[in-house]
């Protein structure tokens, strides 16, 4: 089978495709898919550029990627919720026990699958489970968004930031977000009610008394948010660790939010996206053999929304 692998840590030339790589074996626990699509987040670029080498150590040759939707091919011991040929999407990384996701077939534990969403096609899937599972484990689970209340997200026309909005719009709040000019109506179409332009005007200048902030950006935006909070506020970074001072002083809330995509939280985002018509915007897709050029996109172009391998038409 066909697997997109690193030997060595680098850029986008050290990304091969091994035309024969041998195809994963089922063990108890697992599943093997048939990988139909696989999303490209920007932790996948990080991990092939060595970025990651503290948290994630690598045995070479490694097949990256991360999030996919897919058919299952064979179903390991232990498996009961899943069946030969059910639609599946979620994680197949080396890091949560599956053999990567750019490839033809993948291992995946059967702890973080779900079956997949109806309404979405394969791609529109697998550019799904990190960035609905990122914004439903924030909006939902950390910070418990309810009717009425305010929201600054940043990034909003972003994976994440793309799928913060909707839900944020589902769960009944006043969204404000920052995009570039030119992502101004896509993000008025997800459902934002403020537009910011992050290169022409000062967000903390024009938001006040919010109740919530969602930052996938840090650094200085980071500690430039709190200000857009009221008293009680809380702001949850992708990026940046609670600084209790910072806490002190704005009177404030601040959760460190790592995502941890699992099947219960898989299977609340599929409900919510086809009870919802929920939009996953693809901005571009690759084939399996392009895809140092799919990770050099997604780390030099900031799409809007998502960038997925197409695996397999068939």
């Amino acid at each position: 089978m066909k697997a997109v692998q690193i030997k060595k840590y680098g850029g986008s030339e050290v990304v091969e495709t091994n035309q024969s790589a041998p195809e994963p074996i089922v063990s108890a626990g697992k599943v093997l898919v048939i990988v139909k699509a696989a999303g490209v987040n920007p932790v996948d670029w990080k991990i092939r550029e060595g970025n990651m080498q503290q948290m994630i150590q690598l045995q070479f040759p490694s097949t990256l990627g991360m999030d996919f939707s897919g058919v299952i091919k064979q179903v390991g011991e232990g498996i009961s919720a899943f069946k030969q040929g059910d639609e599946v999407y979620g994680q197949a990384a080396v890091i949560t026990g599956g053999s990567g996701a750019f490839a033809e077939m993948a291992l995946a534990n059967g702890e973080t699958i779900a079956h997949k969403p109806k309404s979405l096609s394969h791609a529109e899937a697998a550019g799904l489970p990190v960035v609905g599972v990122s914004a439903w484990q924030a909006l939902v689970e950390n910070i418990g968004l309810s009717k009425d209340q305010k929201i600054l997200i940043h990034g909003g026309a972003g994976g994440i930031g793309s799928i913060a909005i909707q839900l944020a719009k589902h769960l009944g709040g006043y969204v404000a977000t920052t995009v570039d000019t030119k992502d101004r109506q896509f993000v008025q179409e997800l459902g934002a009610n403020q537009m910011i332009d992050y290169k022409a005007q000062n967000f903390e200048d024009i938001l006040h008394d919010y109740d919530a902030v969602f930052d996938t950006v840090g650094s200085e935006t980071y500690t430039r948010s709190l200000k857009v909070l009221k008293k009680g506020g809380i702001i949850v970074s992708m990026l940046e660790q609670p600084n209790s001072e910072l806490m002190n002083q704005y009177g404030i809330k601040a959760i460190f939010q790592f995502t941890q995509v699992n099947g219960e939280r898989l299977t609340k985002v599929a409900q919510w996206v086809d009870q919802n018509n929920i939009r996953v915007n693809v901005e571009k897709t690759f084939s399996l053999d392009e895809a140092g050029k799919a990770l050099d996109y997604q780390k030099d172009v900031h799409p809007r929304g998502k960038i997925v391998l197409v695996v397999s038409k068939r």
